[in-house]
């Protein structure tokens, strides 16, 4: 089996898959809190303790890290209790066979790429546009070639939530979830209505300047895609999104592994 483990600012996702290419399932998932102090030791004191016996069927790793002091220990990790190999660390100068269509390719977050390889691979021959739900709020376009064309970055629900209690005296943390109604009959739904609605109506303001403006994007074939760990709460609130893929970037992670392997 495959291990793809991606750690985020937030949140690190793991999962294993069974099978290659079209066949290929995903068992297993989980999500744990991002420690940046982690050492290489501990990551695989929690991975063990996730996947308990199945881990001795884990035959390759395939990871990414957008926090730079982890990227350091899950390479250690994958060395020291992954030995062999193939494994793959996706990282700047991995061959993705994604063409990054940006002023500097090396600046794209490898959880974007992770993202667009995954759309690209479930939506081959379509424009797609992927909604990344996490610690920030990434909306990046694909072409139909699959080409990586750039996107948008805002601050995430979360963001914005821990923003606003910290900086205002009388407003509080509240549980994340749409209200009865748009107009909050007090200060909880209140919030919830101008976080979850404002959220969703920023992202359908994103896509549609994306689809006006876009060469390719106009037509009723494109594809946007939500994903990360906050969609759950704010896919069905977007009107312009399509499908929701809960683990796209862990698909997008076994997707270049056996790119990479091919070669």
């Amino acid at each position: 089996m495959l291990l793809a483990v991606a750690v985020g600012n937030t949140n690190i996702h793991l999962g294993v898959f069974a099978g290659t290419g079209d066949h290929a399932v995903l068992v297993r998932d989980w999500r744990i809190h991002t420690d940046p102090y982690l050492t290489a030791d501990e990551l695989e004191l929690l991975i063990r303790g996730l996947l308990g016996p199945d881990l001795e069927q884990v035959t390759a790793v395939a990871a990414l890290s957008t926090v730079p002091s982890l990227l350091r220990e899950l390479r250690g990790m994958v060395d020291k209790y992954f030995g062999g190999g193939p494994h793959v660390l996706l990282e700047p100068g991995v061959r993705t066979g994604l063409p990054l269509l940006v002023d500097n390719p090396k600046e794209v977050g490898t959880d974007r790429v992770a993202n667009a390889v995954g759309v690209s691979g479930n939506f081959p021959g379509v424009p797609s546009i992927v909604v990344a739900f996490g610690t920030a709020t990434v909306v990046d376009a694909v072409s139909a070639k699959g080409e990586f064309l750039g996107g948008a970055i805002a601050p995430g629900v979360n963001l914005a939530i821990d923003a606003l209690s910290e900086h205002t005296v009388t407003v509080r943390r509240v549980e994340m979830r749409a209200p009865r109604s748009v107009l909050g009959k007090n200060t909880v739904e209140a919030l919830q209505s101008g976080i979850v609605y404002g959220f969703a109506g920023q992202v359908d303001g994103l896509v549609d300047r994306i689809r006006d403006e876009v060469d390719g994007f106009g037509g009723d074939d494109v594809r946007v895609v939500g994903t990360g760990y906050l969609a759950p709460l704010m896919v069905d609130e977007c009107e312009t999104i399509t499908d929701h893929h809960s683990f796209l970037n862990l698909d997008g992670l076994r997707r270049v592994y056996e790119r990479v392997k091919a070669r």
